[in-house]
């Protein structure tokens, strides 16, 4: 060492200024870890820790010349040059320091052991509510926010977002990266929250982060990586590119974060898929036209198609947006958000889809496209399905295909299937708008309705306010025999926000179940008006619709009608003439998680007529069904009423009544004379058992119409009261 260093070191000693410098240091650490605490109890910005740092960075300069020009006396702070160093008490003052310096040190660890052993209460809880989301290494975890739109035009709000978007895709494309869905990280577009709370919330632990400008054909994307349990950056850079390089930037983000990301967590190499290359103007139109999509409202859904209209003009190859384009189409079908028929919808989507196919054969859109196409089709089904597993190979974070798997997987029966997708779809992405009601749907098809109310809980905290979450919860009330609370819920929805096809069935599902059959002609979803024309003597009306319905795939209703006036022969016939066996017939109208009513009907009908061999060739298949059902944990009211039928064909009138009385303790009841709208059920009316039954279904019925403000029936209390 210098010789010329050391009397400054021990001037610097003498003076108590490394000292001073020792003890801030472990000071600003242990304030830090106690800002670290605080701040999401008092749910201080994120910003506010990084504050805290970088003012306790700038005291340290002048904490350092405070003690090195002066000195702490008995008689009050003086400067160290005024001091006559006979009388200095820096030494006392040192050791005083040494005692502050262990204490502080002592804290730390203490801090330190206190962080590594235990969790606090948002942690736990945490742990609590999402056991699924535990179960993935976040180590290896990001979400991607929605970039920020700087630009001056509010309409490059849906650039920045596809943006996010695509960088979203293509770092989702790493199987080893634990990647947040896009509907749950978009959820906190434009709040200025605080990271570790969203990084809590989606289960991740590093977040993306960004803006976007676009000026002309200029354009600066930033971006910035940031470690949610600190808040501090990881990376960040800055992109000034011509628009015309808009692709070559996504990639070199996206491969930018990989890198950053691999060198920490993931090891091995890891590059994002490519994107699509365009005209910048097209590529502009057709973020926006997907974002609108996003929404899933008919009115941004049509917007969206004229975007992906003038897309397609000026790129007639571009094979995204074709794909969109037909899903666009498939979803302005009546069953789901506007008012095309769902066969011509069908019809027109393809022609976008074959495009889609030939341009982009390799691109996940193409697939899903395509999967949800076949989807459409209860007859196929299985190309449904390997269509979609095609897109998710392509593209593991497409949330749609995802979702519209699990249908196609329902739709053949495979409902632990299903029922795992959307545990997980809903766990990555639990804000994801089309899966609410799916969800909601399967869990208490599935006998699990905590999980259900867990999931609303999961929702209802993120997102308090969304129109899509009163439609969750009224379909869970629906799901479990509350059909009063579940439409005075929808008519509050429909105040809220613009009726989706979707909502409109379980409104119409609400109106029948109360027996509101005027309104369901007028308000209700198409696919629910056959029976609500016939209860109101419109029957040529229902029959011709129900004709419709039967030459599109769906021939329930019009059996039904047939059951209901005694037609059976014209059922048996109707099948008969259009497939050349029941066994046939059931391929290509398979029964779900709510029962098989559809050949349950076929079955009534022949064993009516006397048709013992057909009849027995139909209970066959039901039986095969309810035990493949019930092996996969199905459970619920319409499940267990479909079954009480199907026993009372076979016979056994007890498991009948046990079963119905299961389906009736649950909110199973029929909209009017349980024998009229259910003839099956007479089949069991001679037994003394079933005017209770009766009594009971009727007396749910009146509790619903009392809810929505209607009158009885009739009252059935006495009934009950003399039976029992």
């Amino acid at each position: 060492m210098s010789r010329s260093i050391v009397p400054v070191l021990q001037e610097l000693q003498r003076r108590n200024v490394i000292r001073i410098a020792i003890a801030y240091g472990i000071a600003s650490w242990v304030i830090l870890q106690i800002v670290d605490v605080v701040s999401p109890i008092f749910d201080l910005p994120a910003w506010a820790p990084r504050l805290v740092f970088l003012l306790l960075i700038v005291g340290l300069i002048p904490a350092l010349i405070f003690a090195w020009v002066y000195e702490i006396t008995p008689e009050g702070v003086k400067k160290e040059s005024e001091i006559d160093r006979s009388q200095s008490i820096s030494g006392a003052t040192g050791q005083k320091l040494n005692v502050i310096i262990a204490a502080s040190l002592v804290l730390a660890v203490a801090l330190l052991v206190t962080d590594r052993f235990t969790g606090g209460p948002e942690e736990e809880q945490s742990a609590v509510a999402d056991t699924a989301a535990a179960t993935q290494d976040i180590t290896r975890s990001i979400a991607v926010l929605p970039f920020v739109n700087m630009s001056s035009d509010e309409e490059q709000e849906f650039f920045s977002d596809g943006i996010t978007e695509e960088i979203l895709n293509s770092l989702a494309s790493v199987k080893e990266l634990n990647v947040a869905g896009r509907t749950s990280s978009f959820a906190f577009k434009g709040q200025n929250d605080d990271l570790r709370r969203i990084g809590d919330a989606l289960g991740v632990n590093h977040i993306l982060e960004g803006s976007v400008r676009k000026s002309g054909d200029q354009v600066r994307i930033t971006a910035q990586l940031i470690q949610v349990d600190n808040g501090f950056h990881v990376w960040s850079e800055t992109y000034d590119r011509k628009l015309v390089d808009i692709f070559a930037i996504q990639d070199e983000i996206a491969n930018e974060i990989l890198r950053q990301l691999k060198t920490r967590l993931l090891g091995g190499d890891a590059k994002p898929a490519e994107a699509n290359r365009t005209d910048p103007v097209v590529y502009a139109l057709y973020l926006k036209a997907k974002q609108r999509m996003y929404t899933r409202t008919g009115s941004e859904i049509e917007k969206a198609v004229e975007e992906l209209d003038q897309a397609i003009q000026l790129d007639p190859e571009y094979g995204p947006a074709f794909a969109q384009r037909g899903i666009a189409t498939m979803l302005l079908s009546e069953e789901q958000y506007g008012d095309i028929p769902n066969l011509e919808a069908n019809r027109r989507a393809k022609r976008f889809i074959d495009k889609a196919m030939k341009f982009s054969p390799d691109h996940a859109e193409a697939w899903s496209a395509l999967g949800l196409y076949y989807g459409n089709d209860p007859t196929t089904s299985e190309e449904s399905i390997d269509a979609l597993a095609k897109a998710l190979e392509l593209n593991p974070n497409s949330i749609d295909a995802s979702n519209w798997l699990q249908t196609a997987l329902a739709q053949v029966g495979d409902m632990t299937g299903a029922l795992a997708i959307l545990e997980e779809l809903t766990n990555r992405d639990p804000l994801y708008r089309p899966a609410f009601a799916n969800a909601m749907q399967k869990f208490n098809s599935a006998g699990q309705p905590e999980k259900a109310e867990a999931l609303l809980a999961r929702m209802t905290a993120i997102d308090p306010d969304s129109p899509d979450i009163v439609t969750a919860r009224a379909t869970h009330l629906l799901f479990t025999g509350r059909a009063g609370e579940s439409l005075k819920l929808m008519e509050q929805r429909r105040e809220m926000a613009e009726m989706s096809g979707v909502a409109r069935l379980y409104v119409s599902l609400g109106l029948n179940r109360t027996g509101q059959f005027e309104r369901a002609t007028e308000e209700g979803s198409p696919f629910f008006k056959v029976l609500p024309l016939y209860n109101v003597g419109r029957t040529d009306e229902a029959y011709q619709l129900a004709y419709r319905f039967a030459g599109e795939g769906f021939p329930y209703d019009l059996f039904s009608l047939f059951i209901r006036e005694g037609r059976d022969r014209d059922l048996t016939n109707f099948l008969e003439e259009r497939w050349p066996s029941v066994a046939a017939f059931a391929e290509e109208n398979r029964g779900d998680d709510y029962g098989y009513d559809t050949l349950s009907l076929v079955a009534f009908a022949y064993q009516r007529q006397g048709n013992d061999e057909r009849f027995e060739d139909a209970m066959r298949l039901l039986d095969h069904h309810f035990e493949k059902m019930k092996s996969q944990g199905v459970d619920n009211f319409a499940f267990s009423a479909s079954l009480a039928m199907h026993d009372a064909m076979h016979g056994d009138i007890d498991s009948a009544f046990e079963n119905l009385t299961s389906a009736i303790d649950r909110g199973w009841t029929t909209p009017g004379e349980p024998t009229v709208v259910e003839p099956r059920l007479a089949l069991m009316a001679d037994d003394p058992r079933f005017e209770l039954a009766r009594a009971n279904m009727l007396m749910t019925l009146n509790r619903d119409r009392e809810i929505v403000g209607l009158p009885p029936f009739g009252d059935y209390s006495q009934v009950i009261a003399d039976v029992e």
